[in-house]
Parts: C-alpha cells; structure tokens; sequence
C-alpha cells in the first residue's frame, strides 16, 4: 500500500504534455494581457471571457497532466486547437493596438501641400537648373493660407536664380503660362486641379520638370468631450485625390454626422461642393466650400461651424484610395439608390438596392452628370454610402472581414479622434448594443455664377445657399443632439 503511494507521488506526465501545458498556460497569460491593453472590452465582460478562459485552461492543464491516457490524448488535441485560436486572438489583438496607434488621433500635425513646377510641352526645359535666369510665375501670397507657398518659393529660390512674376488665382496662372508671359509656373496639386477643371488642354500641353512637397504644421481644432455619453458631431470630408491622406486637396464629400448615443440617433447632413460660403478667416471674396479643403482640413471643419452654428468635435478625412478600399475589405456595401443611372465611368446603377465593390461605390458617390439635380443628388448618393458602410461596419459579419478590414484601413484615413474616445465608443456599443437610427438630410441653393476666394478673374458655378434650408439644418442638428424634453420622457 505505501509503495503504490509512493508510485503515485513519483508519477510525472510525459514531456510533450508538460510542455504543452505549459504552452496552453503562457498563451492564454499573453492572450489575456493583450485583450487587456486592447481596452475595447466592458470590463465585465473582460472579467467574463478571462474567468471561462481561466476554468478551461485549469482544466485542461490538470488532465494533461494527470495518468488518464485516453483523455488526455483529447484534451490534447483540444488544446493545440486553443493554442492556435489563442495565438490567432493574439497576432490580431497586437495588429489592432498597433493600428489604433499609428493611424487614429493625432500624432504628427501637419498638412501636405505638393507643389509642381510646369512647363509647356514645347519647351526647351526639361529639369529646374534649365530655368536659370528665366521668369517663373507664382501666386501672389494672399491674405492668409501662405505659409506652404512661402516655403515652397524661398525653396525655389534656394534651387535655382530666376525672377517671379505673380498671378491673382489659380486660373490665370497657369493662363500666364499657356500665353508665353512666363517660362514656367509654380503650382500646388490643388490648384493645378482647378486649371485642368477650366482648361483641359492645359495637362495635355504641359510638362513637369520639378516636384517637391511642403509640410506645414496645423493648429489642434479637436473639441474633445466624453462620446460614451455626450452628443457630438464629427465631419467626414472626402477629398478628389489618390495616394497620401495628407495632402491638401478640394473637399467633394462634406457631411457633418451628428450623433446622440443617449438616444441612439444618427443625423447625416450633406453640404453641396459647390456651397457658396464665406471660408473661414478670409474676409474678401467668398467660395465653394470644396475649395476650403485646398487650404487643409482645419479650414473645411471652421468654415462649416460658421456655417451651421455649431461645434465639429472631430473629423475623418479619407480620399478616393480610402473608399476604395474600405468598400472592399467589407466585402462590398449594399446601397441604396433613388434613381437608375449609369456613371460616367461606364456602371450602371438600378433603382433600389445595388451590391457595390470599391470602384462602382466611388462612382456611385462622384457621379453628378447624370442627374438633372448634379450636386444635390449626389450628396443623397454620399450619404446612402455613407449609411451602407455604417451598417455593414456595425454587422456581426464584420468579424469574418476584421483583419482586412484593419489592412486596408491603414493609412487610408486621419482623424482627431483619439484612441481612447474610439476605444471607449467601442465598448459602450458592445455594453449596450445599440440599434442606431440613421436619418439624413441635405442642404439646397439655386444655382448661380459667382467670382471666388480662390479664382478672382472670372466667374464659376456655384451654389446660392437657400437660408431656410440651412435654418432646418441647423433645428435639425441641435434636436438630435439635445432632443425636446417631451421626447425623452
């Protein structure tokens, strides 16, 4: 009797189930401690998860190393399949924690303005030194917003000997070029988009024999609250460019997104590019509201808080990268349309519910030709986007396209929102699950002929705001974000 004790005390499991208890045991530690840092979790739930984790592992571990062959071999197998799924939760939880870092809040604030030196194609030019001595035109530096171009001159000037001749606006610059008064232009990507808008010979008759960008820094205009609790408005802008999310560049997409997570109420309010606003600090000529975005995103959020009266806490910019992108990590959005249609890149859209991959969803929300109403229904179009990706991102499908999801959200967006805030939104809506009512509206004008802020020598196509639409807007915007009193009790 005393010697079978002793047998049983001696008894040790086999070396590969110790170790692979061991195994079990650390992943699970890193697992948790990951999930942990994450901080997307109520922590009730944490405590949840971590606690059946905790009983599973115990278990698991005193099978594998106790004397029952047959359960062990089971539970052995079990547990390689919990090592996988451990080290899996893992490897995404790190990927998110690094994700959430680099790309959500801000890190280093600045702008991008690319600036481009032109030529005409004819010319004997072909790189900056063959300028030397010869007369390159500029815009003359304006009441404020020049602080990329004075850099990005003093650079010029630093590069090579030559003499300046300046130009009001975009426009008649690049027409001083076309006209022979100068040998070349200094031009930032934005405003070279203006000219093309006007002049599409101009890219077709033009060369670029110098390139370079300028990174200016921008003031924090963030006003932070607590969105776990307190309403507030965030202004996505999608502006008309590929490659770095950085640069400046005109605003096509401008809709303020109002949200009441008391009430569970989502206002979607879409402002036509073409807006006739005062911008922001500017007290001359006024312009289109897509231009703002030429001058940053800081100028854009300001001049929409003059416009609607309101505070814009946070902000969201993507491009046509980003759309594309998204739409296809999701997996496709299902939009809605109020009109048969066919872009002018060639896809057709039906009446009702269309299955849209990233191209045809960028399409979908850029077209204006088609329509009698241009602007005005292309911004129902952005917001039915706009709705459709909400959606689709709030879905449990989400978690089957979570990892491509997060790739290609990777530097394809910049916010002010910071991790924190995001991180605390998240778990509010794991703790509550709320089934979020969206509503969406739009702002109208009449259309007019205007000159602007950024093109002073002619008149261009603009939206004459209509007060009353914007007075809704504003009721609108203020009863979802602090609703009538009858309507919370």
């Amino acid at each position: 009797m005393a010697k079978e004790k002793a047998r049983k005390k001696k008894y040790r499991s086999p070396i590969f189930y110790r170790y692979l208890a061991y195994i079990l045991f650390v992943t699970a530690i890193v697992c948790a401690i990951i999930l942990y840092k994450l901080n997307v979790l109520p922590l009730k739930y944490y405590l949840i998860i971590a606690g059946i984790l905790a009983v599973i592992i115990l278990i698991f571990m005193k099978i594998l190393l106790s004397r029952g062959k047959i359960i062990r071999i089971l539970v052995s197998i079990l547990s390689f399949i919990l090592i996988i799924f451990l080290i899996l939760a893992s490897i995404s939880g790190t990927k998110t924690i690094t994700f959430l870092k680099e790309n959500v809040g801000i890190k280093d604030n600045y702008k991008i303005e690319n600036y481009k030196v032109l030529v005409l194609q004819s010319s004997k030019y072909n790189e900056i030194d063959d300028l030397k001595g010869e007369k390159l035109g500029t815009l003359l530096q304006n009441e404020t917003d020049d602080e990329g171009l004075t850099q990005a001159i003093k650079k010029i000037e630093d590069t090579v000997d030559l003499d300046f001749m300046e130009s009001e606006d975009a426009i008649s610059l690049g027409n001083t070029l076309t006209k022979k008064k100068v040998d070349a232009i200094l031009i930032e990507e934005s405003q070279l988009a203006l000219v093309t808008e006007e002049n599409a010979a101009f890219a077709k008759n033009t060369k670029e024999i110098y390139s370079f960008e300028i990174k200016i820094k921008v003031k924090d205009i963030t006003h932070a609250i607590d969105i776990k609790k307190d309403p507030f408005n965030i202004y996505i802008s999608g502006i008309d460019t590929y490659g770095s999310i950085k640069s400046v560049s005109r605003s096509d997409v401008n809709i303020v997104v109002s949200v009441n997570p008391q009430t569970g109420k989502i206002l979607l309010t879409s402002i036509p590019r073409d807006y006739y606003v005062k911008l922001h600090g500017i007290n001359s000529y006024k312009d289109k509201l897509t231009h703002a975005g030429m001058y940053g995103i800081e100028k854009s959020v300001t001049t929409i808080e003059d416009l609607l009266d309101i505070k814009i806490n946070y902000y969201v910019k993507v491009n046509f990268t980003s759309v594309i992108k998204i739409v296809d990590a999701l997996g496709g959005v299902n939009v809605n349309s109020n009109y048969s249609f066919t872009s002018k890149d060639g896809y057709y859209y039906k009446k009702g519910i269309n299955v849209l991959n990233g191209k045809k969803a960028l399409s979908f929300a850029r077209e204006r030709k088609a329509f009698a109403d241009g602007d005005r229904v292309r911004g129902q179009n952005q917001e039915a986007l706009l709705t459709a990706l909400i959606k689709k991102a709030i879905s449990p499908s989400i978690i089957v396209k979570y990892n491509s999801l997060l790739k290609s959200l990777n530097n394809s967006f910049t916010t002010n929102l910071s991790n924190e805030s995001l991180t605390d939104f998240i778990k509010m809506q794991i703790d509550k699950n709320i089934d979020w009512e969206i509503n969406s509206i739009s702002l109208d004008g009449k259309n007019g002929s205007e000159y602007t802020y950024s093109y002073r020598s002619g008149r261009l196509y603009v939206m004459i705001p209509d007060e009353e639409s914007i007075n809704s807007a504003k009721t609108n915007i203020k009863n979802t974000l602090n609703p009538p009193k009858e309507e919370n009790e």
